[in-house]
């Protein structure tokens, strides 16, 4: 839907994104499997947040800004997820460019909000095996609010102010989206007026998100590895290092999709490429988190046993 302006230019009122595929069979197939893993998401943080906050043995930093990151990813999820769904099922393609503009704003803020925790998760670990004895004196629950608070208010201020520069483009045509939700690139492409303001901008302020948190989690990381060295046995560098294992696979996923995405040439030919790899960090990617944090971690286990058997007790 377009508007006539003022200036004798066609304005655009809405986007058009276009998905995935018109083939109605593969749309099913892409439906199905879509929804089951948004569901699998969703069902899975929302039971990490439960047990967490229903057993206080879980109520320690690690499980604190472990709750923050599955409250992120049900919300990092379900702001991208439903719109794909009606995209492939109903052919609902349409976003107006309120609704668009929004969207990439919470992608932004939410995605550049991960990369903070996960520089708080790797500082945590650092302190509880490079520090252990003056760990709880260190990572107090008012620092832990601090921490956790800061990440979220820092990144949402930075994000809008991306969001400001985008607001401030003219969208004259055409209006399609070769991609299934708004993200950054595809809408600067759309801009009919000069964009290279804004992509220094965003450029600088997801550099400032992404880079300065990967260069802590790598420092935090180093001084742990050269920690469990100097562990004289094989048992505790063993236990040592399980209680960060979890938490470096995380990262390692989140930020490899991220890399994979985001260095893959911008030529026609690799487009499906690149919704491939925005599918790992849109659904993938908070699917799975749950599952590592959940796998080989003992006090999980504990407190999903402890929950199941006190609902057969009731049930009885």
């Amino acid at each position: 839907m377009v508007i006539p302006s003022w200036e004798n230019q066609t304005m655009i009122v809405e986007f058009v994104l276009r998905g995935f595929s018109s083939i109605l069979q593969l749309n099913i197939s892409l439906f199905m499997m879509f929804l089951v893993f948004y569901i699998l998401t969703i069902s899975g943080n929302v039971l990490i947040v439960l047990l967490v906050l229903f057993n206080h043995l879980l109520h320690t930093p690690m499980y604190f800004f472990l709750v923050n990151l599955s409250f992120l990813e049900i919300w990092y999820t379900s702001n991208i997820v439903p719109k794909m769904l009606l995209i492939i099922i109903a052919g609902q393609k349409t976003i107006s460019i309120t609704g668009c503009l929004a969207q990439f704003y919470l992608f932004g803020s939410l995605a550049a909000t991960e990369c903070l925790l996960l520089a708080v998760m790797s500082f945590d670990r650092y302190l509880a095996i490079c520090q252990p004895l003056r760990y709880p004196m260190l990572m107090t629950a008012s620092l832990c609010i601090r921490l956790s608070a800061g990440s979220w208010l820092c990144c949402f201020l930075l994000t809008s102010i991306t969001l400001v520069m985008l607001c401030r483009l003219t969208f004259c045509g055409p209006n399609e989206i070769d991609h299934f939700f708004c993200d950054f690139t595809p809408l600067v492409h759309l801009s009919c007026t000069d964009t290279s303001l804004t992509e220094n901008i965003a450029f600088a302020t997801s550099s400032a998100v992404t880079l300065v948190p990967f260069l802590l989690i790598a420092a935090s990381y180093s001084c742990i590895l050269a920690a469990i060295l100097r562990i004289p046995s094989g048992t505790g560098r063993r236990k040592a290092f399980s209680t960060c294992s979890s938490h470096l696979t995380v990262v390692t996923v989140f930020y490899g999709t991220l890399i994979a995405t985001y260095l893959v040439p911008s030529a026609n030919a690799s487009q499906i490429l690149r919704k491939g790899f925005s599918l790992l960090y849109t659904i993938l990617t908070p699917m799975s988190n749950p599952i590592i944090y959940s796998l080989r971690n003992r006090d999980i286990h504990e407190a999903l046993k402890k929950c199941l058997r006190k609902k057969s007790v009731s049930l009885r």
